[in-house]
């Protein structure tokens, strides 16, 4: 051990009691790990047969005998148990974060809150959809007039610092618990766009509202174009989405276009009943991959199949395309249904269940990979388009569509 000893009489008596102290340490030692933890129920499982333990409770043994916070407060009895819980839930942590997958997480109690919020739709912050790629923090897309929107983030810009905060090692779950906030309060983040000089965004939080679709028409008479611009794949989209295509047939044009460019996506089984008003009954839409030797679970359309061979149909997609936007735009390009013009897509292509470990935590799992219906991988590289189109700084600015210009012109032929 690296311990300095003076020779001197004071040295002697320390020796001594150190040989006392290392027969006191030797009996106690012979205990085993496990055995010393006192604070826990349910130690002993299956899995502790299969797997040697012993560090870890050596590990969370030395915390408890050693470790002295910061405030002396917390030595009282309550704040002990409550510190015993948090290394519980730090434990589980880092047992996931172990799997290397930043779409799987554990949430604890704060964060499960936050989380369950979200999927009901109901919160307040920024309004952005962010993920991890190559252990960066990255925007996929900004939801469309948020806050966010509205300050200038784009998809694909990296998330370099949250309020002075380097953002690099945070959890999706961390990170957004630190860019969300109370409604009228800020958030600066650094942001960096394709490799260009970082730069600062100063967003004001808001009650975010998740947008869903838009209809409009282009051009008259033969050359009519209708668009349904689709912002996300929540459960109510289907039927608004049902409802945009009576909005099309009325206008009697054959010429369509859906837009899902920034758009994140939400419900799978949404891009599924969508996909089947495209589809013959039983066509496959996408396939879940459990892994090797794993029985796929395979979704299927519906079969609403209302539109013939006429049809023509173009999807736009770009870098903010992910997730169920990427089911949609794959299954009907592979089935011949639709040409994709636009930018490669995010590649999003994972299944997460939410679990309830306790009734205040929850873990998020990624449980299956998404295929296309001919077993493309959607996840990493994502969808690349039939006809590359990319707006640069130029046509942002001049607020100049380029990609929707293209769109119409192949729809148009």
């Amino acid at each position: 051990m690296y311990r300095r000893f003076i020779s001197s009489p004071v040295t002697l008596i320390c020796l001594t009691g150190l040989a006392f102290g290392a027969g006191f340490y030797t009996g106690r030692n012979s205990i085993s790990e496990i055995e010393r933890v006192t604070q826990l129920s349910a130690k002993d499982n299956e899995i502790s047969k299969q797997v040697d333990f012993t560090p870890f409770w050596k590990a969370w043994n030395i915390l408890n005998d050693k470790y002295v916070q910061a405030d002396i407060a917390s030595s009282s009895e309550i704040n002990k148990n409550l510190y015993t819980q948090k290394l519980v839930w730090g434990a589980i942590s880092g047992l996931v974060a172990a799997v290397g997958d930043p779409y799987t997480i554990f949430l604890p109690p704060a964060e499960s809150e936050i989380f369950k919020g979200d999927i009901s739709g109901n919160f307040s912050g920024v309004g952005m959809e962010i993920g991890i790629r190559n252990e960066e923090l990255i925007v996929i897309a900004p939801l469309k007039d948020s806050p966010s929107d509205k300050a200038g983030v784009r998809s694909k810009d990296k998330i370099l610092k949250i309020d002075n905060e380097i953002s690099r090692g945070l959890r999706i779950d961390e990170a957004v618990g630190k860019i969300r906030g109370p409604e009228g309060t800020k958030v600066t983040l650094l942001l960096q766009r394709d490799d260009k000089e970082p730069f600062e965004v100063n967003i004001t939080r808001a009650i975010i509202d998740l947008p869903t679709i838009k209809t409009e028409m282009k051009g008259a008479g033969s050359s009519k174009v209708f668009i349904i611009s689709l912002y996300g794949f929540s459960a109510k989209s289907p039927g608004l989405f049902r409802n945009a295509l009576k909005e099309f047939i009325g206008t009697g044009t054959d010429k369509l276009i859906i837009d899902l460019r920034g758009n994140p996506g939400g419900y799978l089984e949404a891009a599924v009943d969508m996909a089947s008003f495209f589809l013959p009954d039983g066509k496959v839409v996408v396939r879940e991959y459990y892994g090797e030797g794993e029985a796929e679970n395979v979704h299927r359309s519906r079969g609403y199949d209302i539109f013939n061979d006429k049809l023509k149909l173009v999807i736009l997609v770009n870098a903010g395309s992910a997730s169920a936007s990427e089911i949609l735009a794959g299954a009907l390009r592979e089935y011949g249904r639709a040409t994709i013009v636009g930018e490669t897509t995010f590649g999003k292509g994972s299944v997460q269940e939410l679990v309830d470990i306790t009734d205040e935590t929850s873990l998020k799992v990624t449980v299956a990979r998404w295929l296309t219906p001919k077993g493309i991988s959607i996840s990493e590289n994502g969808l690349d388009p039939d006809i590359k189109v990319m707006l640069n700084e130029e046509d942002i600015k001049n607020n100049k569509d380029r990609q929707l210009e293209k769109a119409i012109e192949i729809i148009s032929k």
